[in-house]
């Protein structure tokens, strides 16, 4: 069974040495509404509370969507992912290696930009603050883009290895 996401940030806020009001005041959000994160009374939170929480106890906030439930994490622990990349073959594998390769490459295009935009001086607060989630957010994409290339270029492999066989 995999860790909920009130168990997540109860650990990591404990490991930042945070008492949960401290942890509330920071995020803004109410003492209430954190210990019933916490406490799995609320399953699914408002993902707006989550990027609050997750910018104080450095945990990404796509780890919090997915131990909600509200999106998807391409690690080892999703299983359903890492076996459709890993069955594909052929023209399909391809594809998907060339697709994921130019995903990729466009997210760090983005990067380039918004971290670009970061250092200009007339950017409000608000902005620097989205700027800086797209960021983490992009980032994260990446990552996950990353982990599939792996899966694949590990089924090109195991292609090349049954083709020699074969022949």
């Amino acid at each position: 069974m995999h860790e909920t996401v009130g168990q997540m940030i109860a650990k990591a806020r404990e490991a930042k040495g945070l008492s949960k009001r401290e942890l509330s005041r920071m995020a803004n959000i109410s003492d209430t509404e954190l210990a019933r994160i916490e406490s799995g009374e609320r399953e699914i939170p408002n993902p707006k509370t989550l990027r609050k929480i997750s910018q104080h106890i450095d945990v990404n906030y796509n780890d919090l969507m997915y131990a909600a439930g509200l999106g998807f994490q391409v690690t080892p622990l999703n299983p359903l992912l890492k076996h459709y990349y890993s069955s594909l073959k052929g023209k399909e594998l391809d594809e998907a290696l060339v697709n994921t390769l130019g995903s990729i490459d466009n997210w760090q295009s983005l990067l380039d930009s918004l971290n670009k935009r970061l250092k200009d001086e007339n950017i409000s607060e608000e902005e620097k603050e989205v700027t800086m989630q797209t960021i983490e957010d992009t980032e994260y994409q990446i990552n996950s883009a990353n982990e599939i290339v792996k899966l694949l270029h590990s089924a090109k492999t195991k292609e090349r290895i049954e083709n020699a066989r074969k022949n």
